[in-house]
């Protein structure tokens, strides 16, 4: 069917049948754009119309000829009232909708008080934005789902509600709003495959191959490798997987909590994780004292750093951040024991020096801590490629259901995953050295 094509006889009726389309009396018109078919888009608002127990047909369909051409089509909404209408554009923007003829911009009102926003604020999804300031398209700055747009000096940023002040200007309703979603891949890669559900029947070596190839393309690049990783790393045998990672220079920046570096450091000390001796597989006796003994020798110290520098730490992952300068952030949660000194125990602070290391990250690991991983997944922009890997099904699910086209999920233990994807890397290191 041609841009031009009619096809005012193509109604598709409402999928309850109980409401008469001539009832439906209010009626509006959307354009979308990108590729709405293979990106799932189309489906999706399709579904979401009908939800609301709306109608709708099609004013115009373009199929886009190649792989990197777009779609288009125009799509007349019909609903019982202008309020029901409102509130099915309003949901419709995170696909890229954008009201037909309708050229208006933003609506702005002023923040009464310190982290307080306007009554109709504009909730963010965490996909590309823009908002029409003065007749033009505005990048809205930093991407990231439930916030509030506050612009400031001609700027507009997503901001959290805690940090908005008293005089902001905060973008309200949804007119001269438009969100562009993530597209699927034009490219075959790892990151095509993310269609097919978290399993863990799918070939965990065959990803870390892939995913090696990744990380030296990126690293390749300059681009910005975060690992977010839990406890369950030292659990499992791959801590010094992670930490031959971070000599070797594929780490960036370390997201975790102080679990991860309390067992890491029991096991640089003690020679075990939860008092379990990790290469015997025997309780160590008096073992059940070893963490918290580690998180008091740290304290002694000063912090993880101190502790390096006075010879107390001498091997894992913390050591291998500390001796390369890779910076990495403990946040803090309410079931640490202790915690070491570096743990920000703040979690509004915690949330602000995570999102700080995620800025313009290429690339970022989630390994084996639902809490960590879950808490990064809603500070990263859509289009930032990630891979979710845990033991749990039900995590790796939660996690790709984000909305993004630049994500995998593995079901596999961390501590078979690590080491493989270290050797992958390594081997491949070696045939482009040859």
């Amino acid at each position: 069917m041609g841009e031009n094509d009619r096809s005012d006889d193509f109604v598709l009726k409402s999928s309850e049948g109980s409401r008469a389309f001539e009832k439906l009396r209010a009626h509006v018109d959307i354009n979308l754009e990108g590729h709405l078919i293979d990106s799932f888009i189309l489906p999706k608002v399709l579904g979401l119309i009908y939800d609301h127990n709306a109608n709708l047909k099609f004013l115009n369909f373009h199929v886009g000829e190649t792989e990197k051409d777009y779609s288009r089509c125009t799509i007349r909404i019909f609903a019982e009232n202008e309020e029901k209408l409102s509130e099915i554009i309003s949901e419709l923007q995170v696909f890229g909708a954008v009201v037909k003829g309708v050229e208006e911009d933003v609506v702005l009102e002023v923040a009464s008080a310190e982290g307080v926003l306007p009554d109709s604020f504009y909730s963010t999804t965490h996909h590309e934005t823009f908002i029409r300031l003065g007749g033009s398209w505005l990048l809205v700055e930093n991407p990231e789902m439930d916030k509030a747009i506050v612009v400031r000096d001609g700027r507009a940023f997503t901001m959290p509600i805690s940090k908005v002040k008293k005089g902001d200007m905060v973008v309200t309703g949804s007119r001269g709003i438009k969100v562009v979603p993530p597209e699927r891949p034009r490219r075959r890669e790892i990151f095509e495959f993310m269609a097919s559900t978290a399993s863990s029947e799918k070939p965990s070596t065959t990803y870390a191959k892939l995913i090696a190839k990744e990380i030296l393309e990126i690293k390749r690049g300059s681009g910005k490798i975060v690992i977010v990783a839990g406890p369950a790393i030292i659990h499992s045998g791959a801590r010094d997987a992670l930490a031959e990672l971070i000599r070797w220079s594929y780490v960036d920046a370390l997201l975790s909590g102080n679990a991860l570096a309390v067992h890491d450091v029991e096991y640089s000390l003690y020679g075990t994780s939860l008092g379990l001796n990790l290469k015997s597989i025997e309780t160590h006796e008096g073992g059940h004292r070893h963490h918290m003994a580690a998180i008091n020798e740290v304290r002694k110290a000063g912090s993880l750093k101190a502790a390096v520098e006075k010879g107390v730490l001498r091997s894992g992952i913390f050591y291998e951040c500390i001796k390369n300068d890779v910076p990495y952030i403990l946040a803090g949660s309410i079931r640490d024991d202790g915690p070491i000194p570096d743990v920000i125990t703040d979690v509004i602070e915690a949330q602000n020096a995570m999102r700080k290391h995620l800025r313009n990250a290429s690339l970022v690991l989630m390994m084996a801590t639902a809490l960590h991983s879950i808490a990064v997944g809603n500070l990263l922009p859509s289009k930032v490629r990630s891979i979710v890997i845990d033991i749990s099904q039900a995590t790796v699910t939660k996690l790709l259901d984000r909305g993004t086209m630049h994500a995998v999920g593995i079901v596999t233990d961390v501590g078979i995953f690590l080491p493989t994807l270290l050797s992958f890397l390594k081997r491949l290191e070696n045939e482009e050295k040859m």
